[in-house]
C-alpha cells in the first residue's frame, strides 16, 4: 500500500485529513475495478489517520469507549482500477455530544470518484458485550475540534458602491 500523508492545513481553516494512495490488486473484483466495498475501508482508513493526527487512537485494548458505525453511504461516480493512484480526503461533518459524522471524498487526477458520509457513535463498552450510548469525552471532542468543518458565517453580500 502506497500511503502518504500530507500535512493538515492551517487549523483556523476547514480542516481535512488528505492520503494518497495507489490500488492493490487485492482490491479489485472480476473485472478489474475496485469492489464497492473497498472504498468505506479507504475511507475507515482516513478516519483513522485523521485521529493519528490529531494524537489519538479510535481503538486501544484497554478503551472502556467504543466508536460503533450507526451508519453509512457511499456514491460512486467513476471506478478506480489495480495500480491507479487517488486521494482520500476525509473531514468531520458535524460533531455532537455522542455521535460524529463524517464525510469523505476520493478524487483521482482531479476528478470525484466517490463521495461518503459516514457516522460514528461513542459507547461505553459493558462486561456483559452489551453498549450503550456515551457522551463524547471531553479530552477526544477538544483534540478533534480543529479538524470538525466549519461553513462560513459570511453570507451573500452587496455591495453599496453604485
Amino acid at each position: 500500500m502506497c500511503e502518504i500523508r500530507y500535512p493538515m492545513p492551517d487549523r483556523s481553516m476547514n480542516a481535512e485529513l488528505r492520503l494518497r494512495r495507489c490500488v492493490a490488486f487485492s482490491e479489485t473484483d472480476a473485472a478489474g475495478i475496485v469492489h464497492f466495498s473497498t472504498y468505506f475501508r479507504y475511507f475507515e482508513d482516513a478516519e483513522h489517520a485523521l485521529w493519528r493526527e490529531a494524537g489519538l487512537s479510535i481503538h486501544t485494548a484497554d478503551s472502556p469507549i467504543g466508536w460503533p458505525r450507526v451508519s453509512a453511504s457511499c456514491e460512486y461516480h467513476r471506478p478506480l482500477k489495480f495500480e491507479q493512484d487517488f486521494e482520500v480526503l476525509v473531514r468531520i461533518a458535524e460533531m455532537t455530544s455522542r455521535t460524529i459524522r463524517y464525510e469523505g471524498t476520493i478524487v483521482r487526477e482531479g476528478e470525484r470518484v466517490a463521495t461518503a458520509s459516514w457516522k460514528i457513535a461513542c459507547v461505553d463498552k459493558r462486561p456483559d458485550g452489551s453498549m450503550r450510548s456515551t457522551e463524547i469525552p471531553a479530552k477526544i471532542r477538544e483534540r478533534l475540534e480543529p479538524y470538525v468543518h466549519r461553513t462560513s458565517d459570511i453570507g451573500h453580500r452587496t455591495s453599496s458602491a453604485q
